[in-house]
């Protein structure tokens, strides 16, 4: 049976260098699982595979979105599974890398088909979250679908919306059209985590954002600053500069804040990953472990 091996773990834990190696190895090419590496003008704020990564081994879903464009954790499942049936044909193995939990699961478990929602209501809801804040579409929510709004974590303003956009777009509560049925998939899926000691990790972290800064983030940020509303900048690292630019905080304040939410951002993606029992996981160093793994032990 063909193989995809999923490389993921938190941000900053050293999941591009080793893809590559893996990569190398495998001779197969990277499909980038990073839902924020796929829009263009975002190399540094990203961490995105430098032009002589992108040299070294093809990747796919790099800088291939422009910073307004729509696209979801589903369309990504059906743009993956589309390329895999094709990269198939000539491989029995293919890597894909990254930490976006949200498209790794759409691509190993299936997601729930949701409709597309009509942009002239998500821009409606997005300008009453401006005007009045997360509250009346909570309470909206409430309305059409109390068994959600039970569910939610009702600060997580992304989710909140979205499961309204789908309630008005269909006229169903959004709970009656989550299945999370788990799809079978004609491949095997081999999960390989990488984690790293917390202080290790937030060190690794710090200094990895003074090296973006140094690389010319603030530029970048500036140059994408028109674009600030687009989701796809939603995004730790340029929603802090963005603020800095706005006058409401320092820039020593705002370095400081993208350190702290990135190291929030990576307790969080453990905290989801660590529910998932069938990763097994590596320290970064350990590239022979790894790949004893990968071609006697995985299956």
């Amino acid at each position: 049976m063909k193989k995809l091996f999923v490389l993921l773990g938190p941000t900053g834990v050293g999941k591009t260098e080793l893809s590559i190696r893996i990569a190398r190895k495998l001779n197969s090419p990277i499909i980038s699982s990073d839902s924020r590496q796929l829009y263009k003008n975002l190399v540094i704020g990203t961490a995105a595979p430098t032009d002589y990564d992108l040299e070294q081994v093809k990747h796919y879903f790099i800088g291939t979105l422009e910073l307004n464009d729509y696209y979801s954790a589903a369309q990504f499942e059906t743009d993956v599974i589309a390329l895999l049936e094709d990269l198939y044909q000539t491989h029995d193995a293919v890597l894909m890398s990254g930490g976006s939990m949200m498209y790794i699961d759409a691509v190993c478990n299936g997601i729930d088909e949701l409709p597309t929602i009509d942009p002239s209501l998500r821009a409606d809801i997005s300008a009453l979250y401006d005007a009045e804040g997360l509250e009346p579409i909570r309470q909206q929510l409430k309305l059409l679908d109390p068994v959600f709004y039970n569910q939610v974590d009702l600060r997580n303003h992304k989710r909140v919306i979205h499961a309204l956009e789908i309630c008005l777009m269909t006229g169903k509560p959004f709970s009656s059209l989550r299945t999370n049925t788990r799809k079978e998939r004609p491949f095997e899926i081999v999960k390989i985590g990488l984690q790293r000691n917390r202080d290790e990790l937030y060190e690794r972290i710090n200094r990895r954002v003074d090296e973006m800064i140094e690389a010319g983030l603030r530029e970048e940020a500036a140059e994408v600053y028109p674009f600030k509303h687009c989701n796809s900048l939603n995004t730790v690292g340029y929603k802090e500069l963005f603020r800095y630019f706005d006058g409401d905080w320092t820039w020593e304040f705002a370095v400081e804040k993208i350190k702290q939410n990135s190291r929030i951002y990576s307790r969080k993606q453990m905290t989801w990953f660590k529910k998932d029992r069938t990763i097994t996981w590596f320290h970064p160093d350990d590239f022979r472990k790894i790949m004893e793994y990968i071609f006697s032990g995985s299956s």
